[in-house]
């Protein structure tokens, strides 16, 4: 059977890999086609478009590239009539897989969305394209499907998320062997992931080597993206208590002793490491001022989310500066603060569910089309 996939991120890259893997494994004649990234790419298929030349970040930006967005829109209509697909799989990326399932389903092609939009943090009035336009949704966050089955009256299928399966199933990491071949000394290590785009990089980086001087005992090492060269980070690395590692982020948290964080999936996959992280976001001020006014969320970051209370803390926008930051560093690096932190993060653990979510995706996908 012939699927096509759609993935715009980094997280979807890395969840569209685990899931063409357990396609393959429960039909070994399938055929993909996909947008994804490098992981995706070296599992099989077809890549038509590489994520990082789909992703712009915040309102303001997105704006300024619209005609490039629309165009991306055109032409993946007329690939997907090409290739003639028996589904088409969503993952995350809702601002323009929303575009597309509305086209997909008015042509009678079957439309599967993997890790749902999150519509209940903002548009969530977007139930009734959701319910229009999709066959099917998957959903990996617990309060999910209370609030699609029992708020809005449409059935989900909660599969469990797909972080748990790509973290147990990794290769154990050698610190010895990581710290030789990045060329990291023996001092504990706080981690940096400041993002994946050019634009959230550069706003984060700046305040959170800032403190790099402070922490002398330890080092600071930047998490690099796969969307981005180390021409881009070769700016940040004046500092000689700065290390940088390029593609390596999740070596570089099963080892490391805290960690700084940009909003977003990465919050999560820290918090699954068992690492104590800061959370921090900063935005560009239009971006901001628009997004506060239509989120009403308590928190940003999955960990507080799903646990319902303030787990981590979040530094946001003017909150995150330098001396917040190094406030709250040295708490995580408390062993008292961090055996406290470290029994949240199992509770976390406990109610996302088990491994598999990859592979019961799968099967749910290919009966259906069957």
């Amino acid at each position: 059977m012939k699927y096509y996939i759609i993935a715009g991120e980094a997280s979807g890259d890395l969840h569209g890999s685990n899931l063409m893997k357990a396609i393959y494994k429960e039909d070994a004649a399938a055929e993909i086609r996909f947008w994804g990234g490098d992981l995706m790419q070296s599992i099989g298929g077809t890549l038509v478009k590489h994520y990082r030349d789909l992703a712009f970040m915040g309102f303001a930006e997105v704006v300024m590239n619209l005609k490039t967005i629309l165009d991306n829109i055109k032409f993946c209509k007329a690939d997907i009539e090409h290739f003639k697909p028996d589904v088409i799989i969503f993952i995350d990326y809702p601002g323009f897989n929303m575009r597309i399932a509305k086209w997909a389903k008015s042509r009678g092609i079957k439309t599967h969305y993997y890790i749902a939009p999150q519509i209940w943090a903002w548009k969530e009035n977007r139930i009734k394209a959701v319910k229009r336009d999709f066959d099917k949704l998957f959903v990996i966050l617990p309060f999910e499907k209370d609030f699609f089955e029992k708020k809005h009256h449409f059935p989900v299928e909660f599969v469990g998320h797909p972080l748990i399966d790509a973290i147990h199933n990794r290769p154990q990491t050698n610190d010895v062997s990581f710290r030789a071949a990045n060329h990291l000394d023996n001092r504990p290590i706080i981690a940096l992931l400041p993002g994946s785009r050019k634009q959230e990089i550069a706003k984060m980086l700046g305040v959170m080597l800032s403190i790099a001087d402070d922490f002398t005992d330890y080092q600071f090492v930047i998490a690099g993206a796969p969307s981005q060269d180390f021409h881009f980070y070769e700016q940040f690395l004046t500092n000689k208590n700065v290390k940088f590692v390029a593609n390596k982020t999740y070596d570089l948290l099963s080892i490391a002793q805290a960690a700084l964080v940009t909003s977003g999936t990465a919050t999560l996959e820290t918090a699954l490491f068992k690492v104590p992280e800061v959370v921090c976001y900063k935005g560009s001020w239009v971006s901001y001022q628009i997004a506060k006014r239509i989120i009403t969320l308590k928190y940003i970051s999955l960990v507080n989310l799903i646990m319902d209370e303030a787990v981590v803390t979040e530094l946001i926008q003017d909150q995150f500066n330098r001396k917040n930051l190094k406030k709250e560093l040295q708490k995580l690096l408390d062993p008292q603060h961090k055996a406290l932190l470290l029994e949240k993060y199992n509770q976390l653990e406990i109610k996302l569910g088990g491994v598999g979510a990859s592979e019961k995706t799968a099967k749910f996908i290919i009966n259906d089309i069957r």
